[in-house]
């Protein structure tokens, strides 16, 4: 029997993941933010001042990954990093103007990637595919 990729949901789920963050990396870099940034900048839009322990915890990636994008940030004018008022080894990283200014541009570049890449499927469809995605990330969290 021959195995085809076409018929695997691990190679397929990683070539879609290829192909969005290409397809975002485009539109994001007109704007000044990359694809790996954009989910610590929808953390920080929705609560600023976090530590990077909080961001750690919201933010499925690794310790050290999530240290070289905030210096990345840092060095882009995106995020600073303030000393903590109570954990002297802790800071508060929060936007900058530049950082906030950038929300709405960002999250129309990831809407426009969205509708890009998703048009060809009808919107049941398109809800569907969330829905299942949503269903299969979850059910890997309770496996691990």
């Amino acid at each position: 029997m021959r195995f085809s990729r076409n018929d695997s949901a691990t190679y397929l789920a990683a070539q879609l993941a290829k192909t969005f963050s290409k397809a975002l990396s485009k539109r994001a870099a007109t704007f000044g933010f990359s694809p790996g940034q954009f989910p610590i900048l929808l953390e920080l839009w929705h609560e600023d001042g976090l530590t990077q322990r909080q961001l750690l915890d919201r933010v499925d990636v690794e310790q050290a990954t999530l240290a070289n994008t905030l210096a990345r940030m840092e060095r882009d004018s995106l995020i600073q990093r303030k000393p903590h008022p109570k954990d002297r080894r802790a800071q508060i990283i929060e936007l900058t103007e530049t950082g906030r200014e950038l929300e709405m541009q960002a999250i129309s570049a990831s809407k426009a990637t969205d509708d890009a890449m998703l048009a060809t499927l009808l919107k049941f469809e398109r809800q569907l595919l969330l829905e299942y995605m949503s269903r299969t990330i979850e059910a890997s969290r309770t496996e691990t």
